[in-house]
């Protein structure tokens, strides 16, 4: 019996190590699996091109699975009202973030304002070298949407500033949000609009830079969603993009960059 008893010993750990060995392989490749999910960044429309600059540019970048969903701000609001899998919310306006972040759906003290939008006026079809270009103006003119676009509502009170709202809004072309005005413009569909400067900046077109006190601030804020299980990449994607050389590469794009210390001061001045 004394001499079975290491033999026993051996056996059973073996068996232990061998144990030990497959649970940790399963650990690991679940861990591998988890690190494999994308981290999905649901960005608005007007600043999916910009985003996809920056991260280009970000070091380490092919260590990182990002997944970018791009569509109108609205569109997204409400997909992560109803449960909608996303990490990161980088939103056209501030509203959107806000009404997410009472409602308890954000992750505490995430919400930052991460660019402000500047609106130009743009024709395609002949150039435009002031605005007075729209005093006398009696073809169409497209605008996103103003009742769910922030770069439509930002160009409605451009015109309203300018006294040309009564006049020109029966003449509108709306679109859905900024990327389909810019294309309607841009394949002539309609002779002029009001598109984000940072559209004409990227596709190295000219036009004119409406003045920002014609306009409440377009102030673009992201969120991390509450329910997401990469919060620590999240607030590192969230980081970068407001550091300070991402803010300067966004103001060569042709955003304002966010210059607060901290960016929700921007959104109340």
């Amino acid at each position: 019996m004394g001499k079975l008893m290491p033999t026993f010993l051996s056996k059973v750990s073996l068996a232990c190590a061998i144990g030990c060995m497959l649970f940790a392989s399963t650990t690991f490749a679940i861990t591998e699996k988890a690190q494999a999910k994308p981290l999905r960044i649901a960005v608005a429309a007007n600043f999916a091109p910009a985003l996809k600059i920056l991260l280009d540019d970000m070091p380490n970048k092919e260590q990182f699975n990002l997944q970018i969903i791009s569509a109108a701000t609205g569109t997204l609001y409400l997909q992560i009202k109803h449960g909608a899998p996303f990490d990161l919310f980088l939103s056209a306006d501030a509203t959107r973030p806000e009404l997410l972040e009472q409602a308890h759906l954000t992750l505490e003290n995430s919400r930052k304002t991460y660019a402000l939008g500047q609106i130009a006026l743009w024709s395609a079809t002949q150039p435009v070298s002031h605005l007075n270009a729209l005093t006398h103006y009696a073809g169409k003119l497209a605008i996103a949407n103003p009742e769910t676009a922030p770069y439509g509502t930002a160009a409605q009170q451009a015109l309203t500033y300018l006294s040309l709202w009564p006049k020109i809004k029966s003449n509108l072309i709306t679109g859905i949000n900024i990327n389909q005005t810019f294309q309607q413009v841009r394949s002539q569909a309609v002779p002029l609009g009001i598109v984000a400067n940072s559209q004409l900046v990227m596709n190295k077109l000219s036009g004119v830079i409406i003045p920002t006190h014609y306009y409440q601030p377009i102030t673009q804020q992201l969120v991390i969603i509450k329910s997401s299980r990469q919060v620590a990449l999240a607030k590192k994607i969230s980081d970068y993009i407001l550091q300070t050389n991402s803010q300067a590469k966004l103001q060569s794009l042709g955003y304002l960059a966010v210059t607060s210390s901290n960016p929700l001061d921007e959104a109340k001045r």
